[in-house]
């Protein structure tokens, strides 16, 4: 989602949206991650960050150890979006023929009824 104005934003989505920004440029700048600095960052951009945002944050990159692995801990992987460019053409190939080869025929229905189509009881 490109956010060009928080005008559109829930409380909350400005709240988590300020304090994710604080925490990035307080963690890429070298200092501490505290309720305090994001705070100040915030108050510092024209905004306003309450506590409770604040502490979490400082909580979450505390425990991540750095703002780079709190950028990536959620899905732990950085992204799935876009892919790579050029190059490579014919591992891209061997790994669709791995995906067709893996695809197994289902086995044949059961019948509920124990019987074959012969019109039985039901």
């Amino acid at each position: 989602m490109v956010v060009s104005s928080l005008e559109g934003l829930s409380d909350a989505q400005k709240q988590e949206l300020i304090a994710s920004l604080s925490a990035i440029v307080v963690g890429t700048s070298g200092g501490e991650v505290s309720a305090e600095s994001l705070s100040a960052v915030a108050t510092a951009s024209g905004n306003s960050l309450s506590g409770a945002w604040a502490s979490v944050f400082a909580s979450a990159v505390g425990k991540a150890k750095s703002v780079e692995d709190f950028c990536l801990a959620p899905g732990g992987g950085g992204g799935g979006g876009g892919g790579g460019g050029g190059g490579g053409g014919d591992a891209a190939e061997e790994a669709a023929a791995e995906v067709e080869e893996e695809v197994e025929e289902a086995p044949p229905a059961v019948d509920m009824f124990g019987g074959a189509d012969d019109g039985g009881d039901y």
